[in-house]
């Protein structure tokens, strides 16, 4: 079985503000930041996940995300 990795975009619901990140379980990740857990993204709860790209290679996912960055 793959290890999947993921890059993802959250939104903040009461700002105008996004982020940008890359995790192996979305779904964890995701409570982490909903919780104020991250401390980048703390500040700006609730988050809304809008959207995610799978991979199946963590460098592929990190560069991916890097890119998105700039």
């Amino acid at each position: 079985m793959v290890n999947m990795h993921y890059v993802y975009l959250l939104k903040s619901t009461k700002q105008n503000w996004t982020y940008i990140g890359c995790t192996d379980n979305l779904e964890r990740r995701f409570t982490q930041h909903q919780r104020g857990e991250v401390r980048s993204t703390a500040f700006y709860t609730p988050l809304k996940l809008v959207y995610y790209e799978a991979y199946s290679s963590k460098t592929d996912a990190r560069s991916r995300e890097i890119k998105l960055k700039k």
